[in-house]
């Protein structure tokens, strides 16, 4: 068993900052991941973080034009807190060696992006992400900070108290993908989970094979609620053969949208008068296909984006990057000619249920990132707040783990405070499916915690839930025949892109939820082709389709549940807000193999204002 006060799960930007800032406060920290750490996901990120560093800027202009974007369904100690604390993270990043983009007087550049009232989102070219990953791991290694780098986390080591808030996490179990090894790792003060988002759940993605949301369901089955799950964001500007993304810097820069006639059309069909290209990302991703489906759209699946205008200089000097990219993946030269683009899932608004500390309701565990909500984005995130809620709250989570008093959080998890009960009519029943020799082995069992007794000591804890898993494991390699993971990964990606994407139906959502069911049943006869203990893709593949089922369903779930039109949530039969029924969150918690429907109220309080619900337009 190795030991450690922290261990942070995941090793793109929430993951480092974290493990950064608890080492800072003194703690013995080592980072757990299935990737070396700049293979992570933060790589990819294009666009900026968002910082008021300006004259003439504000962190409560910043908050303010967050709050409105998450369609007033952000919570606003989460949102103040972001806005607040992005510019002294940002100004580290630039101590630390980050290499920004910069203008002729030497500033560190700052350039327009969606939904912002003002040009803050700071940038390095359109590698933001890769260089924010860079400097960063320079810094953990500069520290001597430990990283088991290439081992899957299978589980949560958590005590098995029968109410969540009163359970505590000890650690985690991990697979060495090296050896094999299947190992405990305890944590005597917390573990972060740090894990990206869910974007494998759907078949045209802009992340990464690796997202598949591990964090969050590990949490979710440990006890912890997962909150609004139902907000996916579509990114507008994704190439249409692989998902891969276009940052919105083009657009910020000036790149304009345009249909099959060359209209220019966010203006032409008044999807978004004044800001145009620059309006919310589900504002331009609901226009793009609206375009497409009225027959507007290039060979009836995509339209241009054109930067030719700009000139050479221009885009080679700050967008080089996507130069490469529209040849390599499309073989457009886009000095020449507009880019093809559409639609892709690009970003998970919900996750782990966390305060602004990044602590869950279960005691020793947080979470960070992409896979936690605060909530900072609501119903909607806007661009280039992405990466600063990585160093914020990445930070926070390390340092409070590793001890730090960082005041009382004013957001409360679990079913501490106000929260009332809910029901959503679904065709079939949600939850796990006993295999038919009723271990439910195959499927990581109904439960993360022990199984114990609540009085067991965080060692044996630990040790019991490594049990756990070498039985999983064994259950999937000794068995011969069956269906391989890959049959119901795909069937899932495809019912989700083509019934829980943009645009929403009532018949779409209950058909998801029958095809999930059916995938679950399916899974319990699932099995390892592979039988090798050596990396072993296909087994730390097969584990995450289990991840990939529990997400895909409580974004349906949520999605089926929420009648109204909020933010990325558009639903065909409710196409207004309701700000009188549904100004709340949504939760599900994981109830004796089952997900329970319940809410909490959204906190529009501010430090000094109340965000009061008005009219989004752009």
């Amino acid at each position: 068993m190795y030991e450690h006060d922290v261990i942070v799960v995941g090793a793109g930007g929430a993951g480092l900052r974290a493990a950064i800032a608890a080492q800072e406060e003194g703690a013995d920290v080592a980072i757990v991941s299935k990737l070396h750490p700049v293979r992570s996901h933060t790589g990819a990120a294009e666009g900026g973080i968002n910082a008021a560093l300006r004259e003439g800027d504000s962190w409560e202009d910043h908050a303010y034009d967050t709050m409105k974007g998450s369609d007033y369904l952000g919570d606003a100690p989460a949102i103040e807190t972001l806005c607040q604390d992005s510019p002294k993270e940002t100004i580290q990043l630039e101590h630390w060696g980050m290499a920004f983009s910069r203008d002729d007087d030497g500033r560190v550049s700052q350039r327009p992006f969606g939904g912002l009232s003002f040009p803050r989102t700071t940038y390095a070219g359109a590698e933001t992400g890769h260089q924010l990953l860079h400097t960063m791991y320079e810094q953990l290694v500069k520290r001597g900070i430990k990283v088991y780098d290439e081992w899957y986390v299978l589980n949560l080591a958590v005590s098995d108290e029968e109410v969540p808030e009163d359970r505590t996490c000890h650690g985690i179990v991990a697979y060495d993908i090296q050896s094999g090894e299947v190992s405990g790792f305890r944590a005597r003060n917390g573990v972060i989970l740090a894990t990206g988002g869910p974007g494998q759940v759907y078949d045209h993605t802009t992340n990464a094979v690796a997202n598949t949301g591990d964090g969050v369901a590990m949490a979710y089955r440990a006890g912890v609620p997962m909150e609004d799950m139902e907000f996916i964001q579509f990114h507008p500007t994704t190439l249409p053969s692989t998902g891969v993304l276009i940052t919105e810097g083009v657009r910020g820069e000036g790149g304009i949208l345009y249909n099959e006639n060359g209209e220019r059309l966010m203006f032409e069909y008044g999807y978004a008068n004044n800001a145009g290209e620059l309006a919310s990302r589900d504002v331009v991703s609901r226009a793009e296909l609206t375009e497409i489906n009225a027959g507007r759209g290039i060979d009836d699946e995509y339209v241009h984006l054109d930067m030719r205008h700009l000139g050479e200089e221009r885009i080679i000097d700050r967008l080089e990057n996507i130069v490469h990219l529209s040849e390599d993946f499309e073989g457009v030269d886009p000095l020449e000619e507009p880019m093809p683009v559409k639609p892709g899932q690009h970003y998970a608004m919900g996750g782990v249920e966390t305060d602004e500390n990044g602590e869950t309701c279960i005691t020793g565990l947080y979470a960070a990132g992409e896979c936690a909500c605060a909530s900072v984005h609501g119903s909607n995130r806007l661009g280039g707040n992405a990466l600063p809620e990585l160093i914020v709250f990445g930070r926070r989570a390390g340092a409070h783990a590793a001890g730090k008093d960082l005041g009382t959080a004013e957001i409360t998890t679990g079913k501490r405070g106000e929260w009332e009960a809910g029901e959503v009519d679904t065709p079939v029943a949600p939850g796990s499916v006993r295999s038919p020799d009723d271990s439910a082995v195959a499927d990581g069992g109904e439960k993360a915690a022990d199984g114990g007794a609540v009085a067991a000591t965080g060692d044996e804890i630990v040790t019991r839930a490594v049990d756990a898993e070498n039985r999983r494991i064994e259950h999937l390699m000794t068995k011969d025949e069956g269906v391989q993971h890959a049959e119901i990964r795909s069937e899932v990606q495809k019912s989700m892109t083509r019934h829980v994407n943009v645009f929403r139906e009532k018949e779409g959502l209950k058909q998801a939820l029958r095809d999930l069911r059916e995938a679950r049943e399916r899974y319990t006869d699932v099995y390892v082709n592979d039988p090798s203990r050596t990396y072993n893709t296909d087994l730390i593949q097969t584990i995450e389709t289990r991840n990939i089922l529990d997400l895909a369903e409580a974004i349906t779930l949520g999605a089926l549940a929420r009648e109204e039109f909020r933010g990325a949530h558009w639903r065909k039969e409710h196409q207004e807000r309701d700000d009188e029924n549904w100004l709340k969150h949504t939760m599900l918690s994981w109830n004796d193999g089952a997900p329970e429907l319940w809410y909490k109220p959204v906190i529009l309080e501010g430090e000094e204002k109340t965000y009061e619900p008005k009219i989004r337009s752009y």
